[in-house]
């Protein structure tokens, strides 16, 4: 028998889940302190309501199999695609529908740093709203969970989608399919350095002409307020997409001096995010204090409702990726010391004979709402000691 965890996967023992509780608890208080809704969904979809519009690789990635009735199904990877189905074959549903999910996905990638087979998400999702105040509400409330979990050395990237898609036109690529292996491309930069990137165009027919063009494109980058005129300089064509991506950006702009992050959006016109489904602005959050990627990443996907079946409905989200702010609070000692004090009182019996009035007291204790252990061994005095002082009880009542 293996004892050790599926490859990717984890146990979390008490320590780590106390850890882990406060984060998603510190998520939760926010997402709905900006009118976001709680909302769960199977693990398990069918694979064809998974793989549409995923793209190529996340496909690889899906943990696909044949249930007992010989039905293909798959474990969801994101949670944005569950949401969609649920919205098209529910079109009563109030809008705006704005939902919350703090779950589990899984994807069969290599592990690495703050990157699992099996990992939590927690979405913001906001459905039925075309305005960019969407765009920026759901920034606004995946950058206030940051702040209240500790967060101060973070960067919010902006792009768009059209954008990308203009730049796709200007460089000769006109086919979808090939404008969706340009995005995925672009989206690589990171990983991959623009000599990888620059490859990966040259193989699929761009000219070192249009291949330059594009590289000095996607190097545009800074504070979206100052950003906009050089934007609207460099793709000064007569593309629609480009002057549907400007006034997208112009209206998050606009939207984001009300919330007070205006500033804090920096364009980045290498930013494209690795899903197919997106349609127009695009954004992640990343830490400053490790190089471990976007610690929460979303966009807008207005056609995948109606890809799944449902009537044309706008929609838009983001994602707070809770392995990676775990991994960055704990290895930076951002946690607050009291969170680990889950047992607040432990009583110790200095005889066994006085058990039943140990638990006399601790249900006392645990109506009041106190959290209690008690000594349910009939240890020595000494032993009761050392087990409390081991799980960092503060009170031992004797």
């Amino acid at each position: 028998i293996i004892l050790q965890p599926v490859r990717g996967m984890r146990d979390f023992l008490p320590n780590d889940m106390i850890k882990r509780n406060f984060i998603f608890d510190i998520i939760k208080e926010t997402y709905e302190n900006y009118g976001f809704l709680p909302f769960e969904t199977p693990a398990i979809e069918y694979l064809d309501v998974l793989t549409a519009k995923s793209g190529p690789e996340i496909v690889r990635q899906i943990y696909s199999f044949e249930d007992k009735g010989g039905r293909k199904v798959g474990l969801r990877f994101e949670l944005t695609i569950s949401l969609a189905r649920v919205v098209a074959s529910n079109p009563t549903l109030p809008k705006p529908f704005k939902r919350y999910c703090i779950s589990r996905v899984w994807r069969y990638e290599e592990p690495q740093a703050g990157r699992y087979r099996e990992f939590w998400q927690a979405d913001a999702d906001i459905i039925g709203v075309d305005s960019r105040i969407a765009d920026v509400e759901v920034i606004a409330a995946a950058r206030t969970a940051l702040i209240r979990l500790g967060f101060k050395n973070f960067e919010i990237r902006v792009n768009s989608r059209k954008l990308l898609d203009a730049l796709a036109v200007i460089s000769g690529i006109e086919e979808e399919e090939a404008k969706l292996n340009f995005f995925r491309a672009i989206d690589k930069i990171e990983k991959i350095g623009e000599n990888g990137v620059r490859e990966e165009l040259y193989r699929m027919g761009i000219s070192s002409g249009n291949i330059n063009k594009i590289l000095d494109f996607i190097k545009i980058r800074g504070p979206l307020p100052s950003m906009l005129p050089k934007i609207e300089d460099v793709l000064d064509y007569d593309i629609k997409s480009a002057n549907e991506g400007i006034a997208d950006l112009k209206q998050m702009n606009e939207f984001g001096k009300s919330y007070g992050i205006a500033n804090e959006m920096i364009f980045d016109m290498s930013l494209a995010r690795g899903l197919d489904y997106y349609t127009g602005p695009v954004f992640e959050i990343i830490s400053k204090d490790m190089r471990i990627g976007s610690i929460a990443g979303g966009g807008r996907y207005d056609t995948l409702i109606q890809i799944l079946g449902g009537a044309p409905t706008p929609a838009v989200g983001i994602a707070l990726g809770v392995e990676r702010i775990f991994e960055i609070m704990k290895k930076t000692n951002m946690f607050p010391k009291e969170i680990t004090n889950i047992v607040q009182v432990y009583i110790a019996t200095s005889d066994k004979s006085l058990i039943m009035k140990a638990i006399e007291i601790a249900e006392i204790l645990r109506n009041s709402r106190i959290n209690v252990d008690i000594d349910l061994k009939g240890r020595q005095l000494k032993r009761n000691l050392e087990y409390a002082n081991k799980y960092g009880i503060p009170i031992v009542i004797i």
